[in-house]
């Protein structure tokens, strides 16, 4: 049967998901969790609800599930070592850094990758076992087909979101936020700016990018036999009431198989929902029912939020099954004694009984005694009594003893597991690149292309594998040059996607392509197999030396710092393998399954130039991307080419200027600036989070 997992923003939250039927609870620390601006958890109050899920027999798994830097490894160490030592049955994790650390320090507690881990095929399922995860939230913008065929091939568990918000861009890719400067998404903050209202194709005050709550309870045998393990519902943020009312359907719907009434539905919609349910990702129904905006300024009548209140905290609906054992004998203390399932086991002793005179302590009284378990998350399965006859035990001393039998036990499931403790594995000497670093190019267009480019003399051109399989001519200039060629793998590969992506390395490799560059750890199976050295790209999010040391250890040729980290932590980041710079270009601040553009036009015209303009007039450009993905670049331009002192001290290999709606010309201006041979400077750029950092 499914598993279905609940969050919970606060303590209360907790016993609303318990009490509504969850098999297990995910919440997070006060930091370092992806939902920071809910409530968190004090020390104490997740000892306290670790505690309250135990003995109840749910499972708990704490999140700290953000990217992590060198200098807040120890922290966020600390508090997984914390949570383990309370008993947490798993840690949510999305840095891969942070993975290879809990490994070592924390061996025997159980790790679920995040789906901000950006796991979207077997490939990067696989990755993940092999860094000692046990499961992985997979991407919520896969289809049940896609679903599928991981299910049926994956080494381990399998998880996805089934209700709950969507965010059109694929999650652990999305940049945006942190990029206008209102704190990032991978580190927990995010402000949201696919809510926001856009213009795009003539459709003014749009919103071309918020999409509604996903809702799979009508797919969740589909789900089942499709090799999903647990299936999640999102709400950290949201109020206790909403944790209660979805638990309570979804677990009814996976208890029953069967879909709930339509009335509960519509009032779990009209109640909690602010802008309608979809099931588009998962059925592959890209249209417009995926789009709502949310209604913000609507209020919960406080009638319907008393009433589910009471399902939660008036009662104790969690009840563990216990058996009870009980012998009565002449001038013997009477001893009572209860197990559980876990094999826990608890005992008292009483005063012997009294020799019956008027009434008499039977079996069947005793039984009966015994058979109460109000007010404790506790139900009798089964009594067993021995009683000699002619003997009275009063039915108060019972209940004391039933009561104390009872308390005992509890305490005996309270108790967490004994785990071994490790240490932080230690990083080698430190490491980095002595001298200025090379300048590599990458580029989006074949127009961008040109013998006048080629003469700048980048070290590597970092090219779409589209246009070497098909077009190798329009880079001969660059190869004459001695620069190395590197073929760029698509940011998302599913299903069909990944066999044409092998298709395309083949005719790459055919033309003497021998490296790629890649943004996600599920990608580096498929150059491996044809053969390429594997170069890293931002999308891995290598914030910290642990990840480094991760790519080191994996192969990689080259790394990309994440840039979302400031200069002063990627200096003091070690560097065991090369490592180069985003230094300019519009950075890629979101990558979508759904066609943005085709939405916009009405059309598929993915040729032409296309892009959102935010109600302060910023215009972000929008490309197409391999299989009509898109992706959603930066309104301004990141520059550091009159900084070139800050990243030259930096320890780094290289930096990347990236050319995406660049001409011809302006792509050898922005590379000759960049050798310091012109003072060319673009119009509105951006120092991006170098200087700033992100929260």
């Amino acid at each position: 049967m499914l598993e279905l997992s609940s969050p919970a923003g606060s303590y209360e939250a907790v016993a609303a998901a318990v009490q509504s039927g969850a098999d297990s609870v995910y919440f997070g620390f006060d930091f370092h969790n992806a939902k920071r601006t809910a409530p968190g958890f004090t020390d104490e109050e997740l000892e306290n609800a670790l505690r309250y899920c135990r003995t109840r027999g749910c499972r708990a798994y704490v999140a700290i599930n953000t990217l992590i830097s060198d200098g807040e490894m120890k922290i966020a160490a600390g508090l997984a070592e914390r949570a383990s030592e309370l008993g947490a049955d798993a840690i949510i994790i999305q840095d891969v850094g942070f993975a290879r650390v809990l490994r070592e320090l924390l061996p025997d507690i159980r790790l679920h990758a995040s789906a901000r881990m950006s796991v979207h095929n077997l490939a990067g399922v696989e990755a993940a076992a092999e860094l000692g995860i046990s499961r992985v939230t997979l991407a919520r913008e896969l289809s049940l087909e896609q679903m599928s065929y991981i299910g049926q091939r994956t080494p381990i568990e399998l998880e996805v979101f089934a209700h709950g918000d969507l965010c059109i861009c694929y999650s652990g890719q999305c940049y945006m936020s942190a990029l206008s400067g209102t704190g990032s998404n991978s580190r927990g903050l995010c402000s949201e700016p696919c809510r926001r209202q856009y213009s795009m194709g003539g459709r003014n005050d749009d919103y071309p990018l918020s999409l509604r709550d996903a809702c799979l309870v009508d797919h969740l045998e589909e789900i089942e036999r499709a090799g999903i393990r647990s299936v999640k519902i999102d709400g950290r943020l949201r109020r206790e009431e909403y944790t209660a009312a979805a638990t309570r359907l979804y677990a009814n719907a996976i208890k029953n198989k069967k879909r709930p009434p339509d009335a509960e539905l519509q009032e779990l919609r009209d109640t909690f929902s602010e802008n309608g349910f979809t099931d588009g990702y998962l059925t592959g129904r890209f249209n417009e029912d995926m789009f709502g905006v949310r209604d913000d300024g609507r209020r919960i009548p406080m009638r319907l939020l008393l009433e589910i209140r009471r399902t939660y905290q008036q009662a104790e609906t969690r009840r563990v099954p216990v058996n009870i054992y009980a012998v009565v004998r002449a001038g013997e203390a009477v001893r009572l004694a209860a197990d559980d399932a876990q094999g826990n086991h608890a005992v008292v002793e009483g005063a012997p009984p009294k020799a019956a005179v008027a009434d008499e302590t039977t079996e069947r009284s005793l039984s009966d005694s015994l058979y109460k378990t109000g007010g404790t998350p506790f139900q009798t399965n089964d009594i067993k009594c021995m009683t000699e006859p002619g003997l009275y035990v009063p039915d108060e001393d019972i209940q004391n003893m039933r009561r104390q039998l009872l308390h005992n036990l509890l305490e005996k499931r309270s108790k967490p597991p004994r785990r071994r403790v490790g240490a932080i594995p230690p990083l080698g000497l430190p490491r980095g690149t002595i001298g200025s670093p090379v300048i590599n190019i990458q580029v989006t267009d074949r127009e961008q292309l040109t013998p006048a480019l080629a003469e700048t003399g980048a070290h590597i051109l970092y090219v779409p594998l589209t246009i070497l399989a098909e077009d190798f001519e329009l880079v001969e200039s660059f190869v004459e040059a001695g620069t190395r060629i590197v073929g760029v793998m698509p940011r998302v590969l599913s299903g069909v996607e990944s066999t044409d992506a092998r298709g395309l390395l083949k005719r790459a490799k055919r033309n003497g392509v021998d490296e790629v560059l890649i943004g996600n750890m599920g990608h580096i199976r498929h150059g491996v197999l044809e053969g390429f050295g594997i170069r890293g790209d931002f999308g891995l999010n290598i914030f910290n030396s642990w990840s480094a040391e991760l790519m080191h250890d994996a192969g990689f040729l080259s790394a990309t710092a994440s840039f979302e980290l400031k200069f002063s932590q990627i200096r003091e980041m070690n560097k065991p393998l090369p490592v180069e710079l985003m230094a300019y270009g519009r950075m890629p601040v979101m990558v979508t399954r759904r066609c943005i553009i085709e939405r916009g036009f009405g059309s598929c015209n993915c040729g032409g130039r296309h892009g959102l303009s935010d109600r302060m007039g910023a215009f972000f450009p929008v490309m197409r991307d391999f299989q009509c993905q898109n992706v959603i670049y930066n309104s301004k331009k990141l520059f550091l080419a009159d900084r070139s002192a800050d990243y030259s001290n930096a320890g780094l290999w290289g930096i990347r200027l990236l050319f995406t709606t660049e001409s011809s010309r302006e792509c050898v201006m922005v590379a000759r600036a960049y050798r310091g041979e012109t003072k060319y400077v673009p119009n509105g750029f951006t120092r991006g989070c170098y200087y700033k950092g992100v929260e």
